[in-house]
């Protein structure tokens, strides 16, 4: 794993690369000769005047034993010519990798369940139309000439794609609430009304908190992208009015959207991940199960010791339940955290597990040795089932990030700037 997967891969031959193959050639010419002069045997046996793509494949019952060693001889060299072209074709070819056919490792023994590696594109996806325009706006730029008006694009409300989601988005939201990792800690949405407008609020619902009737504006992010900061921001200014609290709705968070960075007076954000199971046509008709799942922010504190060196802690998480309204801090890590992440250099943009730490009740230890079917070194266990991290350099880009997921496979992560 740490140089990736192993790929099966195939070559990939286009017209142009065969016919810029050089190597072809000489190939050709290395064995004209020999069919030739298998050719000119097998005519001379049958007194016939064949060509080389008119000799057949099957001889006749009656051709005498010239002919059948000129027939064998003939498509013997044809067959190894073929061959040898085929291969350097093959050679020559550039590689295209089967990213869907990793090879198996055999004998290993597997400790997880399956999984499937996915990425959310932070980048915007133009809608078809508005891809069209930048293409003639580019291309007459290109010509020097002045590049077309624009024109007005569709409202989002207009956009049958868009409305599909948020519409499905909106229904299972009505049937399933919003749960944290609690069982019997969820929030029910009493009404769900679609929000007037052309703004971020999607829709408008309430809901009882500690026996009063309160407010919420729903958010939905894009279907295929991260929920950001900006986007937050823009949603909180429209119901900060009239709103108390502010479901957030996406598939992904940029890590800046945070409680540290998201705070926002009396209004409460709540930042609901979607399960990718609302991406099926039928979309979970249920309405059951944890479609939208608060996780709370991770207490993570960054230390500096004398030698220069740092060490993140994991105290716990900051859980929201929606039943009161209040945010409590969790009472085990260990329960609410499977395992957690440090990127001790972060850029920004990748995240790169350089520390791994795992967790979980009900002494995991016992369960590793039993799924691997082996002792384990109980001195490499200690150090990777923490709430400590090892001490690393400061890093060179002056960033650390920490990710830390739950027993549901959501995430919460946080960046740290180290001065």
């Amino acid at each position: 794993m740490r140089q990736g997967f192993l790929l099966e891969r195939v070559p990939h031959v286009t017209v142009s690369l065969i016919a810029n193959n050089a190597e072809i050639d000489v190939i050709h010419d290395k064995w004209q000769p020999v069919i030739e002069a298998a050719r000119a045997a097998w005519n001379s046996a049958l007194d016939t005047t064949d060509v080389e793509w008119q000799i057949p494949r099957a001889v006749p019952d009656d051709a005498p034993k010239a002919a059948l060693d000129a027939h064998a001889a003939f498509w013997k060299a044809r067959r190894e010519r073929q061959a040898a072209m085929d291969a350097s074709i093959a050679r020559n070819a550039d590689v295209e990798y089967l990213h869907d056919r990793p090879y198996p490792k055999k004998g290993a023994v597997r400790v997880t369940g399956p999984f499937t590696v996915e990425s959310l594109s932070p980048h915007r996806v133009l809608p078809a139309d508005e891809e069209d325009e930048a293409v003639v706006a580019a291309m007459a730029v290109e010509a020097g000439e002045a590049p077309p008006p624009r024109r007005r694009l569709r409202p989002k409300s207009e956009s049958s794609a868009g409305d599909d989601f948020v519409t499905a988005v909106l229904d299972n939201l009505a049937k399933a609430g919003v749960q944290n990792t609690k069982k019997n800690e969820r929030l029910i949405l009493a009404t769900l009304r679609p929000w007037p407008g052309q703004g971020h609020v999607a829709a408008e619902a309430t809901y009882e908190e500690a026996g009063q009737q309160r407010r919420a504006a729903i958010v939905i992010g894009p279907e295929y992208g991260t929920v950001g900061q900006d986007l937050v921001r823009e949603a909180a200014r429209e119901c900060r009015d009239w709103a108390d609290s502010m479901v957030v709705c996406g598939f992904a968070f940029d890590p800046q959207v945070g409680e540290t960075t998201m705070n926002f007076g009396r209004l409460t954000v709540l930042k609901a991940r979607m399960s990718q199971e609302l991406h099926a046509a039928d979309a979970y008709k249920s309405g059951g199960g944890n479609l939208f799942v608060v996780f709370g922010e991770p207490d993570i504190a960054l230390d500096r010791r004398k030698d220069g060196t740092c060490v993140v802690q994991l105290r716990g998480v900051d859980i929201f339940d929606p039943t009161t309204g209040e945010v409590r801090s969790s009472g085990k890590v260990e329960e609410d955290v499977a395992c957690w992440f440090v990127d001790t250099d972060y850029d920004g943009d990748s995240f790169f597990v350089r520390h791994a730490y795992f967790l979980g009740g009900k002494d995991p230890f016992e369960k590793l040795k039993t799924a691997l079917k082996t002792e384990v070194d109980e001195a490499a266990w200690s150090t990777l089932y923490s709430k400590e991290s090892r001490p690393f350099s400061p890093p060179k880009s002056g960033r650390i990030a920490v990710k830390v997921i739950n027993h549901y496979g959501d995430e919460a992560m946080r960046v740290f700037k180290i001065g």
